[in-house]
């Protein structure tokens, strides 16, 4: 079972009271993108195997939006920090370099 600290409300929650959000730190294309860069906001994601940094929403409790570093394939959860930042924080970078052999996300 995945389990996600909410860093608003601090509750270790499981996926049960959660709602996944899909791929964190996307650049949303406006009215005036072009056609080619409004279809891959839309439709394109990456899909990778291993660390990859999600959105996710505390649907069953605070109700807010945050973010979260998890490795695909084995569902370690490196930590999770606030909708509001525009990247990781370089904390959790330098967690995942440490666990994944100095590979960065």
């Amino acid at each position: 079972m995945l389990l996600l600290r909410c860093p608003y409300c601090g509750v270790d929650a499981d996926e049960t009271e959660l709602a996944p959000g899909g791929e964190a730190h996307l650049t949303r294309e406006g009215p005036n993108s072009s056609d080619a860069a409004f279809e891959a906001y839309v439709f394109l994601r990456r899909n990778p195997r291993g660390v990859h940094f999600e959105r996710w929403r505390h649907a069953y409790g605070c109700g807010k939006w945050f973010h979260a570093a998890r490795d695909t394939a084995t569902n370690q959860v490196f930590g999770t920090y606030t909708a509001q930042c525009s990247a990781p924080p370089q904390d959790l970078l330098d967690r995942i370099a440490d666990a994944t052999g100095g590979e960065r996300a």
